[in-house]
Order: C-alpha cells, then sequence, then structure tokens
C-alpha cells in the first residue's frame, strides 16, 4: 500500500497472520469493524440522553451569538 510505513506494513501482515487471514481478510474486516464502532459512536451521541435541558441550550446559544457578534465572527 502506498503512504504506509514498512513497521506498521510489518505489523498488519503480522497481525493477519495472527488471527489466520490473508491480508485482503484482515482488511476488510478492519474496515467493517471500523464502520460498525463508528455508527454506533454516533448513534450515542444523536439519540443519546440529553446532557443538558432546552432551556439551558437556548440560553448558551444566546451566549455564543453575543460572543460572536462581538469578536465580528458570522452568526
Amino acid at each position: 500500500m502506498k503512504g504506509v510505513q514498512e513497521d506498521v506494513w510489518t505489523e498488519f501482515r503480522s497481525l493477519a497472520v495472527k488471527n489466520r487471514m490473508k491480508t485482503g481478510q484482515f482488511f476488510e474486516k478492519l474496515v467493517k469493524s471500523y464502520k460498525e464502532d463508528n455508527d454506533i459512536f454516533w448513534k450515542d451521541i444523536l439519540s443519546g440522553e440529553k446532557i443538558i435541558t432546552d432551556k439551558e441550550a437556548k440560553e448558551m446559544h444566546k451566549v455564543v451569538k453575543d460572543m460572536r457578534k462581538e469578536w465580528g465572527y458570522r452568526l
């Protein structure tokens, strides 16, 4: 693979052998695992329990909007 350091590539191949897989199979497994973990992470973030109330969120938006206006950032 282009752009992969030799020591990282060697470790990747070693991990594939330890898992009794060909490098292509192992790569596919890593990609699927990463995608599943990422999907779970975002599901937890977007559908999880709120950490602040709606009222607190509105107040926070107002404060941020005022600060952005004060410092000349776009609203």
